[in-house]
């Protein structure tokens, strides 16, 4: 029993039809799955090559991130620094706006004063014209009584003219008094307008600096979640191409070991049949004047015994799958019962590298054809999926069984088509209950440059 279980195990491995094939075409198959291995390990080994420069890319961009963000952190302190330049400036423009307010009311006072002195020169001019201006002073001095008195007249002569002139120069004076601090004023009041008007520039060009910092940030964030996530999805095919890798080693191993067992059944087979005729030999010697109708008699029950040893042989499996769909005899058999609610192309701008397969209840799903489950996990997008490595003449094939509700197949399992491995679900990033079904010419990648329509290949 445990033979047969094995001989049947490697048929199914390597898509072969019957254990009584020529050693040649058994080792041919050993050859091919050899060469899969070969080209699984290359693949891996370039797929690891491409994580390491998507690695570095990270890297890199989160550097320049790092930079970018410093940078960002130097220029905000600068902004703040002329904001507070231009609150310091700002301050300054309001103190001297106080200024020209107090100084406003100094020219008020200013300007009353020039024109009191003003009515004080009007009024004298009018006394010089109306006593005749210099001849008054001429009668002041010629009309005194004594030396004397002329002395004290002259004396108080030129302290009027003094006075007159000291009225005069100090009026010229706060006119130009006047003059200097509102030009002073003005002049400090320019400056800080341009002063803070530049300011205002720097701070300007310092937010525009910080923008595009901002959105060079924005972008290599961006673009490191972009190669993330190409690491993530190149780490899923290198476990993928493992878990095959480790699959045709298994299918290897088992096509020796069958190879072996056939072997040693045909040993055993040749060595019966040699005592068959060893013994067939004696009885017919012993047994050569027997009569014909005994003769008649041995070769019947001779053909009943060829008959019965001829219906001995094993039956094909069948399969207990219920609700399932019949099993074709193509390569690829349909993978569960529904209607196919989606096909393979592009979708929501995203290439939909398989098809979907809808319908409601309890719904079983079979292996397409027979192989080997390498890997039975969870997935983020895929929910629970079961990828199964098939080799069929000589080519390697990958099923993918996605949002499964469960998992009825674990990782290294040998399946038969049409076996019964999961149950319908709407796990993972799934938009209720279907199967996702892939088929991929080869093992499957993270760019599914492998995939190929399955319609083309099952049932409709």
């Amino acid at each position: 029993m445990k033979k047969n279980i094995i001989a049947m195990n490697a048929s199914i491995m390597i898509g072969l039809g019957s254990i009584l094939a020529a050693p040649s075409v058994y080792a041919e198959s050993i050859s091919d799955l050899e060469k899969q291995k070969e080209s699984i390990q290359e693949k891996r080994s370039g797929v690891e090559s491409n994580i390491s420069e998507t690695e570095k890319k990270i890297d890199n961009l989160q550097d320049k991130q790092m930079t970018a963000e410093d940078q960002i952190a130097a220029i905000e302190a600068k902004i703040a620094e002329s904001a507070k330049k231009i609150d310091a400036k700002n301050a300054e423009i309001t103190q001297t706006k106080k200024e020209i307010e107090a100084l406003k009311e100094e020219i008020k006072v200013l300007k009353e004063r020039i024109a009191k002195r003003n009515e004080v020169l009007k009024e004298r001019a009018l006394s010089f014209q109306e006593t005749g201006g210099d001849v008054n002073y001429l009668e002041v001095l010629f009309g005194s009584s004594s030396f004397g008195d002329l002395v004290d007249r002259v004396g108080a002569v030129a302290t009027i003219a003094e006075a007159d002139r000291d009225i005069l120069k100090q009026h010229e004076l706060d006119k130009k008094d006047l003059e200097e601090k509102q030009k002073a004023v003005e002049t400090k009041l320019a400056s800080l307008e341009v002063a803070k008007a530049e300011l205002l520039e720097i701070q300007k060009q310092q937010k525009q600096q910080k923008q595009e910092k901002d959105a060079l940030v924005k972008k290599l964030k961006q673009q490191t979640e972009k190669h993330e996530h190409e690491k993530m999805g190149l780490e899923e095919e290198k476990a993928n191409l493992a878990a095959q890798e480790k699959a045709i080693k298994s299918a290897i191993s088992l096509e020796h070991q069958r190879l072996a067992e056939l072997e040693a059944a045909r040993k055993k087979a040749a060595a019966e049949a040699k005592k068959r005729a060893e013994q067939e030999a004696a009885q017919a010697a012993a047994q050569a004047a027997s009569q014909a109708s005994e003769s008649k008699k041995q070769s019947t029950s001779s053909g009943y015994s060829a008959k019965s040893n001829s219906s001995s042989s094993s039956s094909p499996a069948s399969s207990n799958v219920s609700q399932a769909p019949a099993v074709s005899s193509g390569t690829f058999t349909r993978p569960s019962a529904g209607y196919v609610s989606s096909t393979m192309g592009e979708r929501w701008n995203k290439q939909h590298a398989g098809i979907d397969i809808a319908a409601s209840g309890t719904v079983p799903i079979v292996a397409a054809a027979d192989g080997v489950v390498s890997r039975s996990y969870f997935s983020s997008s895929y929910g629970n999926v079961i990828f199964v490595t098939h080799s069929i003449g000589g080519q390697q094939w990958t099923t993918v069984y996605a949002h499964l509700s469960s998992r009825q197949a674990s990782e290294g399992a040998v399946v038969a088509k049409g076996q019964q491995i999961g149950i319908m679900g709407n796990t993972g990033h799934s938009y209720g209950q279907h199967l996702h079904f892939e088929l991929h010419k080869g093992p499957w990648n993270y760019s599914k440059s492998n995939a190929v329509n399955p319609l083309n290949y099952i049932p409709n």
